[in-house]
């Protein structure tokens, strides 16, 4: 079973998923990176560009799902050296600094929590400009506009975006483009004015587009 509250840390979420018995769901995704905990191992979750499909047996995750871009500042590490990985917290930081950051969540009696104070004690100030950018494009603002407001060209945009979220701004907006769509159809909106409400040309480039990101069809993704 899958839960999830709002952080105290800005943007983050909290999330726990315990095995229940079925057959796991496809990790979508969402622009976002997690500090993830699992059978007494401290992980990073890099920013996905298309499904993730967990493999192994099945066990009980903990949680915080950082808000798109400040992962790298809190981490120390472009976000693009972990896309599409799943690496150890101990290749990323000191072996003795994450023996006793795991000595602690293990301890904790909410690893979750444990998580989100570890965050919260380690995570910078977040960068406005990067906040900007992804509400801009989290609304289907286009690129190009959004890059004249924040002040930026198309390489500084890029390079920018390859750094903080793992890829470039046309891979976000398209990411989030699919999570605009999930939401509605979730509520119950058809899938063709689904597609038009999220921002794609019609029914089927937003078929091919679910497909493309998460190799399900939309209906099986919300089935």
């Amino acid at each position: 079973m899958y839960e999830e509250r709002p952080s105290r840390l800005a943007g983050a979420v909290v999330w726990t998923n315990t095995p229940t018995g079925g057959v796991p769901r496809p990790v979508l995704p969402d622009g976002c990176m997690d500090l993830l905990w699992n059978e007494d191992r401290l992980l990073v979750a890099g920013p996905d560009t298309r499904a993730y499909i967990p493999d192994g047996p099945t066990a009980a995750w903990a949680g915080l799902r950082l808000y798109p871009g400040t992962a790298p500042a809190l981490l120390g590490v472009p976000a693009h050296e972990l896309r599409d990985q799943r690496v150890a917290l101990s290749d990323l930081w000191p072996a003795a600094e994450v023996r006793r950051l795991r000595a602690g969540v293990e301890a904790a009696k909410h690893p979750a929590t444990a998580l989100e104070e570890l965050a919260l004690e380690r995570a910078a100030p977040p960068d406005p400009e990067l906040r900007r950018l992804v509400t801009a494009l989290a609304t289907g603002r286009p690129i190009a506009a959004t890059a004249d407001r924040l002040g930026l060209g198309p390489r500084q945009l890029h390079r920018r975006s390859l750094h903080a979220f793992g890829y470039g701004p046309k891979t976000l907006a398209r990411i989030l483009r699919l999570q605009r769509a999930l939401a509605l159809a979730c509520r119950g909106v058809p899938y063709a004015d689904t597609a038009a409400r999220a921002g794609y040309a019609d029914q089927a480039h937003l078929a091919r587009e679910v497909r493309e990101l998460s190799g399900m069809t939309l209906t099986e993704l919300l089935g």
